[in-house]
């Protein structure tokens, strides 16, 4: 099975690694980067595909924002919080919280909905978005194409030793889940303390934010 998972990534590594990175996942971009690296994929090649397939994502998120308000009011209705934070971040730091979002664990999908729902300009959503998604590329790709030996390595190793692997792995992530929502509790109570009626209208009415 794990031959034949290998097999179909270096046949159809390019149509993986765009499908794939329209989910952002950057574990797609790593393996990516290692078989640039092992030479079953072309480095700059790789950058193209995964930061186009990173764009279609956001864009798919940013133009459901923009013509399906009323989706979003049904089935995210749980997600206000993350959409409330969303719109504050876009009011603070404007166009680079577009860069800014591919970094931010539970907000990734979010941010381009959030601003698809505002009036700002899907042209220079789709050029901030792209550039940013090549960007995003570069960061995630280089380090494995460049050490793709090591991690190579390391990944055999945890294979054998998967028993201390797994629990430092999901030790991991929770601290990382841990903390974002740590920082998220943060922005609303900045924001609550800052402007408590209109922090108050954005958490109780999502409609509003919408």
């Amino acid at each position: 099975m794990e031959e034949l998972f290998i097999d179909w990534l270096k046949e159809y590594g390019y149509v993986i690694l765009f499908l794939w990175s329209i989910l952002e996942g950057e574990m797609g971009l790593v393996m990516g980067g290692i078989m640039s690296h092992t030479g079953d994929m072309q480095y700059f090649m790789t950058i193209f595909v995964a930061g186009l397939g990173g764009f279609t994502g956001d864009q798919i998120y940013f133009y459901i924002g923009r013509f399906n308000k009323g989706y979003i009011q049904r089935k995210l209705h749980k997600q206000r919080r993350k959409f409330a934070i969303a719109h504050l971040l876009l009011k603070k730091y404007g166009w680079p919280i577009i860069f800014m979002q591919r970094y931010m664990y539970g907000l990734r999908t979010v941010i381009p909905m959030s601003i698809g729902i505002t009036k700002y300009s899907a042209k220079k959503f789709a050029l901030i978005n792209l550039l940013s998604a090549w960007v995003w590329a570069v960061i995630t790709v280089t380090p494995a194409y460049l050490y793709g030996e090591e991690i190579l390595n390391l990944l055999i190793n945890a294979k054998q030793y998967w028993y201390l692997v797994l629990p430092t792995a999901g030790g991991f992530l929770y601290g990382v889940c841990t903390y974002f929502q740590k920082l998220e509790r943060h922005f609303l109570q900045k924001r609550t303390n800052r402007f408590p009626k209109i922090a108050e209208q954005e958490l109780s009415s999502p409609q509003e934010l919408l």
